[in-house]
């Protein structure tokens, strides 16, 4: 296995060269001392020869940290638009729960999700879940935060803030109640819903009994019913 790794922020480099055998690590190109290093006793005799080529260690070095490296900025530049995905945050409140952020849609992995309150951090009430793969290669994650002993005034000095390796920019979304999606029914969509309900058991009582009454009558009916609730 061999390949560089590139760190845009602080510009630091890496690479890695390794054989293995059978599921074990055989030999390892180690950077620092810019020898190969043998943790099975099998491949002693094979390192002593290659680091007996020092040129060849030195190559191995100079692909490494520099043409490999150049090679992984030059297709991390040509796939910006889809490596940096920043995707969406979305709110959950409801009032047997805590306030949920979520964010979703976002590449690579390392990122950071916390709420703050007038410019700081929170850690008390804060529960942070885990990120999450999507279907499609990308990630979620969610952090979540008790409200339950905070004023409903109050609310909107709280924000969820999220930080993708990479972006320079926090997305950072403040809590209003105009943002936030509800998980409960108001009573005024409960009362749509139980009217819609007996509505539709009103028709189908009413297409039944049709129904019988034109059996009973010697007449053959063929149809489909279909209906849907939103």
């Amino acid at each position: 296995m061999i390949g560089c790794e590139w760190e845009d922020e602080t510009g630091d480099v890496s690479g890695y060269d390794q054989f293995g055998y059978d599921g074990e690590d055989l030999i390892i190109l180690d950077l620092r001392t810019q020898t190969w290093i043998a943790p099975k006793q099998q491949a002693v005799i094979t390192i002593n020869k290659w680091n007996n080529d020092r040129y060849a260690v030195e190559y191995e070095k100079s692909y490494l940290t520099q043409i490999c490296v150049e090679w992984l900025k030059k297709y991390v530049n040509y796939g910006r638009s889809s490596l940096l995905r920043t995707g969406t945050t979305k709110y959950h409140l409801s009032s047997s729960s805590p306030v949920s952020c979520h964010a979703t849609g976002f590449y690579p992995n390392r990122a950071e999700m916390f709420w703050r309150k007038d410019g700081e951090e929170i850690h008390d009430g804060v529960v942070r879940g885990d990120i999450l793969p999507n279907n499609d290669g990308t990630f979620q994650m969610s952090v979540d935060i008790d409200l339950s002993s905070v004023a409903p005034e109050d609310r909107n000095k709280y924000e969820c803030v999220f930080q993708l390796s990479g972006v320079r920019e926090d997305i950072i979304h403040r809590l209003e109640r105009t943002r936030i999606r509800r998980n409960e029914y108001s009573p005024l969509n409960m009362m749509i819903i139980v009217v819609v309900d007996a509505l539709v058991v009103l028709g189908l009582i009413g297409v039944i009994g049709f129904i019988l009454y034109k059996k009973n009558n010697g007449e053959k009916w063929l149809f489909y019913l279909s209906f849907s609730l939103f």
